[in-house]
């Protein structure tokens, strides 16, 4: 029972979006899927950090989700930017459940238990936020996450925090949800949300603050499930 992770896989199956067009990005789906039958097991999990399907309704996401049922795991999905189909965790929940797509769960303003690993986490917010709209949210974030962690220290386990915002970004901080990760002494903090060369060198990998921090937009891991008990931040760019 391993758990793996990865962010940003941008599906498109029912909208006409591709990513194709981006640098590197030529058969992401194919490449995508041959990766994670190849890496994971039934019986594993799969963090999935948001940004996962460009639908913009939840009624839209059914070939995305079909897609991703139908992978090998278990799966938490998590929101990010560009989800905009996200609905409640109820709603979502039944959608899941209506269409049989059981192999996937949510994971928002809760937490799993995934062998040793107690799974929590949030979207986060931006970490160059300044004004009163953004604020409201990085506070409302910080909320959830610490509701997400509560909920993973009953569980037990060592506790991953799993992100799509990247708490550290070039020289910025979002300073309300890196002082949790460094206040509940967080090992390991997993996000996705950064793509392209340069936007990923300057993204923080490796000790921070006495946190690991782990990028792994689908891009920068090269199409695969990065495994969380190994520690691996992904494939550099220059690998793929």
């Amino acid at each position: 029972m391993a758990l793996f992770v990865i962010a940003d896989l941008h599906l498109s199956l029912g909208e006409d979006k591709p990513m194709d067009v981006f640098p590197g990005w030529r058969d992401y789906v194919q490449r995508l899927e041959e990766n994670w039958r190849k890496t994971v097991s039934p019986e594993d999990t799969v963090v999935i950090a948001g940004d996962i399907s460009w639908a913009m309704k939840l009624e839209d996401c059914k070939k995305d989700f079909a897609f991703i049922n139908a992978l090998p795991g278990e799966k938490l999905l998590m929101k990010g930017n560009h989800d905009y189909w996200w609905s409640t965790r109820n709603k979502i929940d039944n959608f899941l459940t209506a269409n049989g797509f059981s192999t996937m769960k949510v994971l928002h303003n809760c937490a799993y238990r995934v062998g040793t690993r107690a799974v929590c986490g949030t979207r986060g917010w931006l970490y160059n936020s300044e004004t009163p709209e953004d604020q409201k949210i990085v506070n409302r974030e910080a909320g959830r996450l610490l509701a997400s962690l509560n909920q993973a220290e009953a569980l037990g386990g060592v506790p991953a925090v799993f992100l799509h915002y990247p708490p550290v970004y070039d020289t910025m901080e979002c300073k309300e949800i890196l002082q949790i990760l460094v206040d509940r002494q967080i090992p390991d903090c997993y996000f996705g949300h950064i793509h392209g060369q340069t936007a990923a060198k300057k993204a923080l990998k490796g000790e921070y603050r006495g946190v690991r921090m782990h990028l792994v937009s689908c891009d920068f891991a090269g199409f695969c499930p990065v495994r969380v008990e190994d520690g691996v931040p992904g494939i550099s760019l220059e690998e793929i």
